[in-house]
């Protein structure tokens, strides 16, 4: 297997009145490419901090990151982040709104502009390119979230509660959408969710971390041994609830 991204021993201390808070402890593990990894836990834990870690928004208190086997600190442009909301500007087009991380990293070019073309495209949204986001659905609108963060062809996507805002259904349709997206462009995906259900569906493999101070409770792998797997057929398969009750269990354990 290819280790796309590594974790060697991270772990985050913060100082505070009350002296020092252990949030995340000896976390050590290796993503493989290709890999959709859901981390659950719970609330408080510190999923949200690791993911920040990841990306290069705070700094481990100790550890190594690992990206292609080479040391990384800092922010990295093998990585992209799609955060809870869309954070689409509505003063700017969809078209406009997917090129802004490409602009914010001088990476304008006709390659990117073919590449963007080509995932407005693939993905629905190249009619609506001159569109504006308020005339967008809430599912087309993280779409075009998506492929901003796609638009710099990182290697790894950071998933933070991506889907928290949005309704119960277009929950459901979008997590198909996403899952599609990400296959079809080979991304390894990471994803932060309290959603049990979103993570066995869409994961091949799913973390648990323990209360804080946050260290891997258990790691399991999800394989639903069926072709074609999306998350809804995944939530209809037999298996799915034995993967539920068993995280579930682990959780409150």
């Amino acid at each position: 297997m290819n280790e796309v991204l590594r974790l060697e021993n991270i772990s985050k201390k913060y100082q505070d009145d009350n002296g020092e808070t252990i949030a995340i402890q000896d976390f050590t593990y290796g993503f493989q490419k290709g890999d959709f990894v859901s981390i659950i836990g719970p609330s408080g834990c510190g999923k949200s901090t690791l993911l920040s870690i990841i990306a290069g928004l705070e700094e481990a208190s100790t550890g190594t990151i690992y990206i292609n086997g080479v040391k990384s600190s800092g922010i990295s442009d093998s990585i992209g982040y799609m955060l809870q909301k869309d954070y689409l500007l509505e003063w700017r087009t969809i078209l406009r709104n997917v090129m802004f991380g490409l602009e914010i990293k001088h990476m304008v070019n006709e390659d990117s502009k073919r590449y963007v073309e080509k995932l407005l495209k693939n993905y629905g949204l190249y009619d609506f390119q001159d569109k504006y986001p308020s005339q967008l659905s809430g599912g087309m609108r993280q779409r075009a979230a998506l492929i901003r963060t796609l638009a710099t062809n990182p290697d790894i996507l950071l998933l933070d509660e991506a889907f928290s805002a949005l309704d119960y259904q277009t929950r459901l349709a979008v997590t198909d959408d996403v899952y599609r997206i990400i296959k079809q462009e080979g991304k390894t995906a990471i994803m932060v969710t309290h959603d049990i259900p979103e993570s066995i569906s869409m994961s091949d493999k799913v973390i648990v971390l323990s209360k804080r101070p946050a260290i891997i409770k258990k790691v399991y792998d999800i394989d639903f041994e069926m072709d074609g797997r999306t998350p809804l057929s995944c939530r209809e398969n037999p298996r799915f609830s034995q993967f539920f009750d068993s995280i579930w269990r682990e959780l409150n354990t």
